[in-house]
């Protein structure tokens, strides 16, 4: 009797993820839709947990992730949850990304091949999650981003990690710096993802993307870089009518889910030991560099989450407005505090002694008395007419 009995996936008991097994095939969805499938705490450590699962379970032989419904594969963290919890408690968001960390591992550890079905955009540690997977196939309405510089993170779960390796120096400093959007036919000739498949359909319920000699996706395995592989292409107003659901556009993702099923087959029907060893052997670069650098993000990005970027780049998240990314380059300019919401703790209560007081506080704030000039140095408040970028 084995020391690591296959388990029921109803056994966990699970809450943001679902977890299947059958036909050889594990699938794990990450069911936060209404979140645009960002991955709270819990749902990280559930996902590490059924990643495990379907690695110890001789009755599994591939692995496919994606996320629930239409729109998105996985949009990262949950900002809503960071600004909340993590920018008001900066060292549990070391405690946090213990968490990640474990997940990211449980991808790239896990015996068998992962398949990312990509449903919908990847943003962010979507985008890293993607990577972390061993193959990638993608509906044509979805896109990959990456946003930690416009949210005041960085992408260092993953993406500083990998992208080099998929996309070469320069253009995974386009992607980490300017934050676009790749769509995905961009994104398979980049080498981010290994197929691409039509998912839109127009009002006449045909696919509005066809392609040539019976091909129902594309991939480097059946397309000639030199020919033109399209008959037909969805536009990006039609892809964007079929995300919204507008004048009789419409997603649909049978045939990306065929062509999953496909990929699966094919892995199934390979020597799985061979497959394992294959895998570990091609984790080299990707190990090498998240293992020296990984324990390194954790940290810093737990130091910097007491800081004014992720609280002002997250706060206008939630708000839904723009961030003040100059206001704080102003700040910093003029010499004053880009750190600290308030200033810097330089102050001094002349009535009660209370120490520690923000440069910019006009008063104490434990005995409410007027804080002078002379409480604090001249230095340590931003010029005049500055205002917090927060």
């Amino acid at each position: 009797m084995s020391l690591f009995p296959p388990r029921d996936p109803q056994a966990f008991e699970f809450t943001d993820i679902l977890y299947e097994k059958s036909g050889w095939v594990a699938r794990i969805t990450l069911n936060r839709p209404q979140a645009y499938n960002a991955y709270s705490t819990a749902a990280l450590q559930e996902l590490a947990a059924a990643f495990q699962d379907a690695s110890w379970d001789d009755r599994v032989a591939v692995v496919v992730f994606t996320g629930a419904g239409p729109r998105a594969f996985c949009t990262g963290g949950d900002v809503k949850e960071y600004q909340e919890n993590y920018t008001q408690r900066p060292r549990d968001y070391w405690k946090y990304m213990c968490c990640f960390k474990q997940y990211i591992e449980s991808i790239t550890n896990c015996a068998k091949p992962v398949v990312a079905r990509l449903n919908g955009m990847a943003v962010g540690g979507g985008n890293e999650s993607q990577l972390a997977c061993d193959l990638a196939v993608m509906g044509e309405h979805a896109f990959l981003a990456q946003v930690g510089t416009s949210v005041g993170s960085v992408a260092c779960g993953g993406s500083t990690q990998w992208l080099p390796l998929h996309v070469g120096d320069r253009r995974a400093r386009d992607v980490l710096f300017l934050n676009q959007r790749y769509q995905a036919y961009t994104s398979l000739g980049l080498g981010l993802v290994s197929a691409v498949v039509p998912t839109v359909k127009g009002p006449d319920g045909r696919f509005c993307t066809r392609l040539t000699n019976g091909r129902t996706y594309l991939a480097d395995w059946n397309t000639d870089p030199w020919e033109n592989p399209f008959e037909s292409r969805a536009t990006p107003e039609q892809i964007a009518k079929a995300t919204t659901g507008r004048d009789g556009y419409s997603v649909d993702l049978s045939q990306l889910d065929a062509v999953v099923d496909d990929v699966c087959d094919q892995i199934v029907h390979k020597f799985f030991e061979c497959t394992r060893y294959t895998k570990a052997q091609v984790n080299f670069w990707k190990d090498l560099a998240w293992h020296a650098t990984a324990g390194h993000a954790r940290d810093w990005l737990a130091i910097h989450y007491t800081s004014l970027e992720p609280y002002e780049g997250m706060t206008a998240f939630v708000e839904k407005r723009k961030a003040d990314y100059v206001g704080l380059r102003r700040r910093a300019a003029a010499g004053g505090s880009s750190e600290f919401l308030w200033g810097p703790y330089a102050r001094t209560c002349p009535r009660c002694g209370a120490a520690g007081l923000p440069a910019e506080f006009e008063h104490c704030g434990k005995c409410g008395a007027e804080l002078t000039a002379a409480s604090a140095p001249a230095a340590a408040s931003t010029a005049a007419g500055e205002q917090p970028a927060g």
